[in-house]
């Protein structure tokens, strides 16, 4: 654990670099990682208010029109110059890894602009566009400036003004298709491995909980078993699965035949006591 508060702690300093215009004000820039990770955790199982906000496009939308779906989000500010898009772009291949395999319908990804009102929607959208991110199921979104402390609560995302920008959390909220916060993924790169595993569980259930047909069903087989391999960083087809539910059918189909092949003797049988 030291090691990863250390780590954490290192995260928080280096994420204020970027800053154009330094603020007016600033609160203390010192950010306990023991606080900032009980207070990620602690917005787990949290349903985010449901505030405006505008997507790139200057349309309003809200959460709640994400929902439906698993939903990953994320926060950033588009003065960071460095470590905000280097985790950009960790989630942007994490993403692309997790789209090739689980599909590029299954969830969707929000990346929210929490230095307002620098973070406009034509910033964000300069933002996306910088980090080659051309994704129907990816929004960046700009929330109104008297939202962002209460959003930013009920995600568990924590941040403070410094002279060179911000300290702020490196998370990734993993929201389920009824808008609660299922799992926070903190750390300085996000990856197919740390995001992948609650993010299959989730569309997998959903999988089984809202759909009915036959290729529903067949997705929601491909997604379980797939794993994800660390040497290549993508997910790969896992057999053991298939092999189990081979032979689970298997053992299904003998215990029908031998079911039957009683029935039929006893029917032959009372036949013959009968006559």
């Amino acid at each position: 654990m030291r090691w990863r508060l250390h780590a954490i702690a290192i995260l928080l300093t280096v994420a204020a670099v970027g800053r154009a215009e330094p603020q007016a004000t600033y609160q203390a820039a010192v950010l306990d990682p023991q606080v900032v990770l009980d207070t990620s955790r602690a917005a787990v199982g949290n349903v985010p208010g449901d505030y405006p906000m505008r997507d790139r496009r200057e349309r309003e939308v809200r959460l709640a029109d994400f929902r439906g779906k698993p939903l990953l989000v994320n926060f950033v500010y588009t003065g960071c110059f460095e470590v905000c898009p280097n985790s950009t772009l960790a989630l942007r291949n994490a993403v692309n890894a997790m789209r090739a395999r689980f599909g590029t319908d299954q969830f969707r990804v929000v990346s929210i602009g929490f230095d307002q009102p620098t973070d406009s929607p034509a910033a964000m959208r300069s933002y996306a566009a910088q980090r080659r991110i051309d994704d129907a199921n990816w929004e960046f979104l700009s929330p109104r400036r008297e939202d962002v402390a209460m959003l930013a609560r009920d995600f568990g995302f924590t941040f403070i003004a410094t002279p060179r920008g911000f300290d702020h959390t490196l998370q990734v909220s993993v929201v389920d298709a009824e808008g609660r916060i299922r799992r926070q993924v903190v750390g300085d790169t996000f990856t197919a491995a740390s995001l992948g595993e609650p993010l299959r569980q989730l569309i997998a259930g959903r999988l089984l909980k809202d759909t009915t047909t036959l290729t529903d069903l067949l997705d929601r087989v491909r997604i379980l078993c797939s794993v994800y391999d660390p040497e290549t960083g993508q997910y790969r087809v896992s057999y053991a699965l298939y092999i189990e539910i081979a032979g689970g059918l298997t053992f299904i189909v003998a215990m029908l035949w031998f079911a039957m092949a009683e029935w039929r003797r006893a029917r032959v049988a009372r036949r013959r006591a009968a006559h």
